[in-house]
């Protein structure tokens, strides 16, 4: 009995002794989030809102530069006059009134012939659509020309009217079909054009409404290149609000009518007529080289305009 008693005081104290092990308090993994703040480093709100605006001021400083920088270059390309030899001749000698609106990428030629009332839109998107961005694939494409883009991509001529000008720009030229037939009767050039008027250019799209009181609408859409028009489409309306539709009801309208079959599917003698029918009105060789050219000066207008815009407001 003895030994029982004695089994039985011992034992509590065993047990306390596991007990106060076992609520023992551990050191915690997790720190109080005051604590943690407390011993995080700070940067001073002055030393942080500086460092960031003196980042913002230097990168708008270069900004600023490389727009300026862009626009001597581009200043540097410009003819010396504002507009070359070949635009100003066509513009004191044509019949047709031009129509530009600083800002605008569509310029209108006007004018009546007759009782008609004619219209040709063209547009400076025709030139950026052309910059070519594929492979070149004319082995003759790398005969120095690659190399010479190349020089002035790295020697910071990579510039729009750098592009524009030269042969890169033909690399997307669209070649009329063997079939189709040449524009009737070309008249030669006169001495007045330069030699390089005749050479290779970009196609440019022209949007041709003739108009006659009471008896509707021609909508031709053509390209000029080379001195030549290259008719695609021919469409009657039978009144003229249905050529160039201001409403959806008209657009639906319009779509609705039977307006000609395509122009490279009518007689070959009629396909000629037709375009001896455009040359009388004044739309032909002159207007075909042109076209190119005053879409290439008023790009180059308007892209130094767009520098100096972007760098007055970025300044």
């Amino acid at each position: 009995m003895l030994g029982l008693r004695n089994i039985a005081r011992a034992a509590p104290r065993s047990v306390a002794r596991l007990s106060s092990k076992a609520i023992r308090p551990q050191p915690s993994l997790f720190r109080p989030v005051a604590a943690w703040a407390q011993s995080a480093p700070r940067l001073t709100a002055s030393f942080h809102l500086s460092a960031i605006r003196r980042q913002e001021s230097d990168v708008k400083e270069e900004l600023v530069a490389k727009l300026q920088n862009e626009i001597t270059m581009e200043e540097d390309l410009k003819e010396d006059e504002d507009l070359s030899t070949n635009i100003k001749e066509y513009l004191e000698n044509s019949p047709y009134e031009l129509e530009d609106k600083p800002g605008h990428q569509e310029v209108t030629l006007t004018r009546t012939f007759g009782d008609e009332k004619i219209r040709i839109t063209f547009s400076t998107a025709d030139l950026n659509n052309n910059v070519p961005n594929e492979d070149l694939n004319d082995s003759a494409m790398y005969d120095g020309e690659v190399d010479d883009i190349i020089d002035g991509q790295s020697g910071g001529a990579s510039t729009k009217g750098a592009i524009n000008q030269g042969n890169t720009r033909d690399g997307n030229v669209r070649v009329a079909p063997e079939d189709r037939i040449a524009p009737a009767d070309r008249e030669e050039l006169d001495d007045e054009f330069d030699e390089d008027a005749g050479q290779q250019g970009f196609p440019a799209h022209a949007n041709i409404r003739i108009e006659r009181p009471g008896k509707g609408a021609l909508a031709i859409d053509a390209t000029a290149q080379d001195g030549d028009f290259l008719i695609e489409d021919l469409w009657y309306f039978p009144t003229a609000d249905l050529a160039d539709p201001a409403t959806a009801e008209k657009d639906w309208a319009r779509r609705t009518l039977y307006t000609g079959p395509p122009f490279n599917n009518l007689d070959e003698d009629l396909q000629v007529l037709l375009e001896k029918y455009l040359e009388e009105r004044g739309i032909n060789t002159r207007m075909a080289l042109f076209i190119p050219d005053y879409i290439d000066h008023k790009e180059q207008k308007e892209y130094i305009q767009w520098l100096e815009n972007v760098k007055k407001f970025v300044e």
